[in-house]
């Protein structure tokens, strides 16, 4: 009998030549194995999440073994984290065709019938930042979720008749940053729902050292870390910054990637050792130094940072929170002494400020 470290392993591996890459609906390998892709292609590659890897590794497994479609899944959490690796992922692991659309993108209800009625048995519909499906497409989501059928009227009056249309067998996935603007029917048919949190720097050095040798170069252990340090803990941006450093090394006529070519390249990026770049600390500038560090309503901090409020909600304010650099009060937003120190400030000014 198996022990759980053999049985982990048979779970998880998977071989490359199985592989079917079926996201643009077709069978070409080619341009899924090009140098630029960093994603990676199964789940023995997937660095971090690992509670959630395990738990949806055995569920595709088990799928696989019965001939079922995989429960529907919600992936929900911060922009980045590898929410729609994981669906293509899960994809090549069942051999199936991924459909990759997104919420805003489904705005008739015929749009997303059109994509169901097209959908084999164990394909995988993926809809991205489904929390912004209308009211409409979401209500004709619930019957092909439960029953795999989709009901609609044609007619009007007395001519009015309802047409069931049957479905085969499919998974929907869905991904979302806002998981609390969900509905609830809708929340409630997903079988599988996993919370995907920010990465560790440990975690993130692993995925930048992959990248790295993906993208061909050589990078040490020290350079690696400095960039998962300012990543704000989060995968996207650290393979997105190391190709700035790569950039800028290859411009510099520099060899290998070291420390201080590292360090030197950030800065210029405008990414300080913390991951905060120049929209993060005009935002920490103005609240500290035009509201004496609060607190401030942001509707006020948008106008005199000039930026939409909606992204300083959801890209500025999240990273912030999470280092302790500003807190949310009923009155509105305030720096913490952690932010006025890191900006190079003392709080005795922030005193001195609210004096004046």
């Amino acid at each position: 009998m198996e022990n759980n470290s053999e049985s982990r392993e048979r779970i998880l591996k998977s071989s490359k030549e199985d592989f079917i890459d079926n996201s643009n609906g077709n069978n070409n390998l080619e341009s899924e194995y090009k140098v630029n892709d960093l994603r990676p292609k199964q789940f023995l590659d997937y660095v971090g999440q690992e509670s959630v890897v395990q738990s949806i590794a055995i569920a595709v497994s088990a799928a696989k073994e019965r001939g079922d479609p995989l429960d529907h899944s919600l992936f929900h959490g911060p922009p980045g984290l590898g929410k729609t690796t994981i669906a293509h992922i899960i994809s090549r692991e069942i051999g199936s065709q991924l459909i990759h659309t997104s919420g805003p993108a489904l705005d008739r209800p015929a749009d997303v019938v059109g994509l169901l009625s097209n959908l084999n048995k164990s394909d995988i519909l993926f809809i991205d930042e489904i929390h912004r499906l209308s009211n409409s497409v979401e209500e004709y989501l619930y019957s092909a979720m439960e029953d795999f059928r989709v009901d609609f009227v044609t007619g009007s009056g007395a001519f009015a008749k309802t047409i069931n249309l049957p479905l085969l067998p499919f998974t929907l996935i869905g991904s979302t940053t806002r998981v609390g603007m969900l509905s609830a029917p809708l929340r409630e048919r997903f079988g599988l729902s996993y919370h995907l949190d920010y990465y560790s720097i440990e975690e993130l050095s692993k995925v930048i050292t992959r990248s790295s040798g993906i993208l061909g170069l050589q990078i040490d252990k020290s350079s690696a870390k400095e960039i998962a340090k300012r990543s704000r803990g989060t995968p996207r941006i650290a393979n997105r910054l190391l190709r700035r450093v790569r950039d800028y090394c290859q411009v510099k006529n520099y060899g290998n990637l070291h420390i201080d070519i590292v360090t030197e390249a950030l800065d210029k990026e405008g990414v300080d050792s913390l991951g905060l770049d120049r929209l993060d600390r005009v935002y920490l500038n103005t609240l500290f130094n035009n509201y004496q560090g609060g607190p401030a309503g942001i509707q006020a901090l948008a106008a005199t940072v000039n930026e939409d409020q909606q992204t300083l909600e959801d890209v500025v304010e999240p990273f912030l929170l999470k280092i302790g650099f500003l807190v949310r009060t009923s009155q509105g937003r305030k720096i913490t002494n952690k932010g006025i120190v890191h900006l190079g400030y003392t709080v005795d000014d922030n005193i001195q400020g609210k004096l004046v």
